[in-house]
């Protein structure tokens, strides 16, 4: 096999895509995993001291810290993937969120040291925000920047599968130490799968320093276009592009949190129902999402993001009664019908959504730009929604306010893609 530098580019795009889609699927296994942790176990094991909602609020507080940082991971790092390219960048990404994982299976709970157990989650929450902020859209980039240019949709949908991939991973792990530990789960056998991140992250370096640099960004370095201050530029430049972004994610992100995070609050809590069973759906309708998510970044190539990314829009604010409908009948096939149904309308926008934005960007402000306006939906969609969820459900005993809340963010987000700027138009390096 040729080294990086002779790799003919066929072989050295697929290399580029399955880097991306690894090390994506690593990122998401680590931070989905800490989402079921939150809604399952964390309540008692670091704030025990609280009343039943309290303790759900304060562990669904510590998750969205790690999406409010999001954003900033999403600076740090497109800075430097606009700079000095997406290959360095996303091997750091990697190395921050598998450490800050790693750390949190090995970190005392409140039973044994007191406050400082919830503060030092807060702390490795936030590293694990850092990093996935930061991912996204090196490995979007990556992947769509090797692609050829008529099947940007396609190729960028790739590092998406992570996302189901990484639930598969995580909620798979969890439900067989769960099985498998038993009534020790609650007490030693959470830690596991937080430690197996170490084995993962050394498979995903593995497979990221043997992948070459994209063509479009090398293209803009020989050019000596790389921008100084790439940041800043696209801030003072493409604020609106950045917010338009961000705000088009709330049908996606804000949902997605809802139907594989809050469901398992919602399930146990207020429905009474088995967790085992609830992982069970949620593995299933993931599953569903390996395909889905590729299949229609593949149909936005061939009807327009718009088109494809506003059905889904439209299928999600609809399904927003009937989704609760379907679980509140406690009937265990309704149940798996509405989550592999949620999943599969999120596929619809999360396939195109990659290229979506990242087209939006010229090359030497896409890191900067697609990562920032990605990221920033997780401090008013993803980040927010399990606590607003939990909140309604707390004051109102009921999930009609909920459903009303998911039409609101698909309503916010439709009028943002119908007021998101076309593509960028400039010459490609990438074979067509």
């Amino acid at each position: 096999m040729g080294t990086a530098e002779t790799l003919p580019g066929g072989a050295a795009r697929r290399r580029a895509v399955i880097a991306s889609t690894v090390g994506t699927t690593i990122e998401w296994y680590d931070f989905f995993l800490y989402n079921t942790a939150a809604s399952l176990i964390f309540p008692a094991l670091f704030f025990p001291k609280q009343a039943a909602f309290t303790g759900i609020l304060l562990s669904f507080g510590t998750q969205f810290v790690g999406f409010a940082a999001r954003p900033v991971g999403a600076a740090i790092f497109g800075h430097y993937g606009d700079r000095i390219g997406r290959k360095a960048t996303l091997i750091a990404t990697l190395l921050l969120m598998g450490i800050a994982t790693a750390l949190i299976g090995v970190l005392p709970t409140y039973g044994s040291i007191g406050y400082a157990a919830p503060i030092l989650l807060t702390l490795l929450r936030i590293a694990q925000g850092v990093g996935v902020g930061g991912e996204w859209g090196g490995s979007v980039l990556l992947s769509m920047e090797w692609g050829s240019v008529r099947r940007r949709g396609f190729w960028a949908s790739w590092p998406q599968l992570g996302v189901p991939l990484g639930l598969i991973l995580s909620t798979g792990v969890f439900r067989l130490l769960t099985d498998w530990t038993g009534d020790s789960f609650d007490h030693w056998g959470w830690r596991i799968p937080f430690l197996l991140s170490a084995v993962l992250v050394g498979v995903g370096l593995y497979v990221r320093l043997r992948v070459m640099e994209s063509p479009e960004f090398a293209a803009v370095a020989e050019a000596g276009t790389v921008v100084r201050r790439p940041l800043v530029d696209v801030i003072r430049t493409e604020w609106q592009k950045i917010i338009g972004s961000a705000f088009v994610r709330l049908s996606e992100q804000a949902p997605f949190y809802l139907f594989t995070s809050f469901v398992l609050t919602y399930g146990t809590k207020q429905l009474g129902l088995g967790r085992d069973g609830i992982l069970d759906d949620i593995l299933i309708a993931a599953t569903a999402g390996l395909i889905c998510v590729p299949l229609f970044g593949h149909l936005s190539d061939r009807f327009g993001r718009r088109r494809v990314y506003g059905a889904g829009i439209v299928l999600v604010a609809v399904f927003a009664f009937p989704y609760f409908g379907l679980l509140n009948s406690k009937e265990s096939g309704l149940i798996l019908f509405a989550i592999v149904v949620s999943l599969i309308f999120h596929g619809i926008q999360y396939g195109p959504q990659a290229a979506l934005i990242a087209e939006g960007f010229g090359t030497n402000l896409r890191y900067s730009g697609a990562g920032l306006g990605y990221q920033l939906a997780s401090v008013i969609a993803g980040g927010p929604a399990p606590l607003i969820a939990t909140r309604i459900l707390q004051k109102t005993g009921s999930s009609t306010g909920i459903s009303w809340y998911i039409i609101g963010c698909c309503v916010l987000a439709f009028a943002a893609l119908v007021l998101m700027p076309r593509a960028v138009q400039e010459p490609l390096k990438t074979p067509v």
